[in-house]
């Protein structure tokens, strides 16, 4: 099977290929496009006055409320100098199409290299643990029905929508992103006939903020890592969020769901961007504090170790040795180059991204989870970061010894 790369950007949009992991401008909107989704801030009189007309998507508590609202009417708005509008962008999934892979329904490997490399096991044939573990992959959606999948799926929730922010029970991928990572982290191999995830006994909760497309807006996705840390609460479960998505931009909505989530102790994992090998070109909502950052290693040895793809973004080099994460820090990284998993098509296919190698982590922390019940989401990170230094990373651009910008603390695995 040919690897490839498929070239993304949005807020927020799937991180895949070794793209540009980047902003589009606002001003770069189709002039065809009548529909705007804004955030609306103000005074609570002025704020329902606007409710009151336009209706509300989603309540953010004290940042205001967001909706869709039409040319005409978002230009009356911007008039209101009693309100604040922020225009939230749409930002589309690009393709190179010299370099799309084909899915394919044959399997090359029940175990590809980075569930080998991971499990630090060549001639593994099996992965096993996560029993009770729910993971949140926020992304494309799922198809349900994969052989290597179906026995996983535990909720099923569609933010996407234009019509309704929340359709219960609908998380259909027409994309294949959202199937491929969440294989990665959780496919049960088919009794030994498909592909095995890092963790294949978790629960997936595919939660479903891109649409087919591969792009998304942010307060949809604020409104899913917000549900699925009040999810965590009220069934009184271990929540992983997995986020392969991103922008170069830092989000309000985004920043203060991740904090919201993390305060109720789900661990949120997400991919660092494809803007490498640059520095300070990670993106956000990796680059937030509270998210674990995950960079891509490719299947090639340099300094004796596993060697960071030059596609994914790097850290902040100021911050080197001090192995403490701050914002638009790389915390750890994993295979994320040439990665096979499950595709929507009810077959496999092969694509390489910081996408990829956000899974193996989120798939890692549910094994570890699930064997330590009665850990707390910041002592399964500080875990995550200490395997992460048995296995510092050496090889690829900027990677070093000991805590580095373009590796973070190294590769977590599982021995």
């Amino acid at each position: 099977m040919k690897k490839g790369k498929i070239l993304g950007a949005a807020v927020m949009s799937a991180v895949l290929g070794i793209s540009m992991f980047a902003t589009a401008a606002f001003g770069q909107q189709s002039a065809s496009q009548e529909t705007y989704r804004v955030l609306i801030q103000g005074p609570s009189g002025e704020r329902a006055k606007a409710k009151a007309n336009y209706g509300a998507r989603w309540e953010f508590e004290g940042q205001g409320f967001t909706t869709t609202v039409n040319g005409q009417q978002y230009q009356a708005l911007l008039k209101n100098k009693n309100l604040k509008i922020e225009r939230l962008p749409e930002l589309q999934l690009g393709v190179n199409q010299d370099a799309v892979t084909k899915a394919t329904a044959v399997l090359s490997d029940s175990t590809p290299w980075g569930i080998q490399a991971i499990y630090n096991d060549p001639n593994i044939t099996a992965t096993s643990g996560g029993s009770g573990i729910k993971v949140a992959v926020l992304d494309t959606g799922v198809l349900k029905t994969h052989v290597d999948l179906a026995a996983n799926v535990e909720q099923c929730k569609d933010f996407s929508q234009n019509k309704s922010p929340l359709v219960e029970n609908s998380c259909a991928d027409g994309n294949g992103h959202g199937t491929h990572v969440s294989g990665t982290i959780l496919a049960n191999g088919n009794k030994g006939k498909g592909i095995y995830g890092v963790a294949p006994e978790a629960n997936l909760w595919s939660y479903k903020v891109l649409n087919n497309r591969g792009s998304g807006y942010s307060d949809d996705i604020a409104a899913a890592i917000r549900k699925a840390a009040d999810e965590s609460v009220r069934l009184g479960v271990h929540v992983i969020i997995s986020m392969s998505l991103g922008s170069s931009t830092k989000d309000s909505l985004i920043s203060s769901a991740v904090d919201y989530a993390y305060g109720k102790g789900v661990l949120v994992v997400a991919a660092a961007g494809n803007d490498g090998p640059g520095t300070n070109t990670i993106g956000y909502p990796g680059g937030l504090a509270n998210v674990v950052a995950v960079a891509a290693l490719e299947n090639v040895q340099q300094n004796g170790t596993y060697r960071v793809a030059d596609f994914s973004s790097r850290g902040n080099p100021a911050t080197d040795a001090d192995y403490v994460i701050g914002e638009r820090d790389v915390e750890v990284s994993a295979p994320g180059r040439a990665i096979e998993s499950t595709w929507n098509d009810g077959g496999y296919n092969t694509i390489s991204g910081t996408s990829m190698a956000t899974p193996h982590v989120s798939g890692l922390a549910a094994k570890i989870w699930a064997a330590n019940l009665n850990w707390s989401n910041t002592q399964l990170r500080t875990e995550l970061q200490n395997r992460a230094k048995v296995n510092d990373i050496k090889g690829g651009t900027g990677a070093a010894a000991g805590d580095d910008y373009a590796s973070g603390f190294g590769f977590p695995r599982v021995k």
